[in-house]
């Protein structure tokens, strides 16, 4: 139980700080911004993306929040990664821009497995 944990919160945690840095990037830097526009997205999604991201860590780090909500967080975060890695291939960005959304994909898929495994075990115990 306690590896589970471990596990949990390492990959939990490595997850929400990439999530933190990019989306405090979104507000600070010129170059992120331009680099919505170049993906063909407006100006207000990359707030309201930055925004989200936010929520979602917070949902993620929180402990004994409804699991419904955690799955929500874990759902929009799948969604963006999936979407991040279409739109930098799609217009044609180099590799590690596409490979990056991917990483954190599977990062994230690890968190939400741990999650799972906590919860049966906290169950099973109960």
């Amino acid at each position: 139980m306690k590896k589970i944990k471990i596990a949990y919160w390492a990959t939990t945690l490595v997850f929400c700080l990439f999530m933190l840095f990019s989306a405090t990037m979104y507000f600070a830097n010129e170059e992120i911004k331009a680099t919505f526009g170049h993906l063909g997205y407006p100006d207000y999604f990359r707030v309201q993306l930055g925004i989200a991201k936010y929520l979602g860590v917070a949902v993620l780090l929180i402990p004994g929040l409804p699991k419904v909500l955690k799955i929500f967080a874990y759902s929009g975060f799948t969604i963006n990664m999936i979407s991040a890695f279409i739109a930098h291939m799609a217009v044609g960005d180099p590799i590690q821009d596409s490979i990056t959304p991917l990483f954190l994909l599977i990062v994230l898929g690890l968190s939400y497995r741990f999650m799972n495994r906590l919860n049966q075990h906290s169950e099973a115990n109960s």
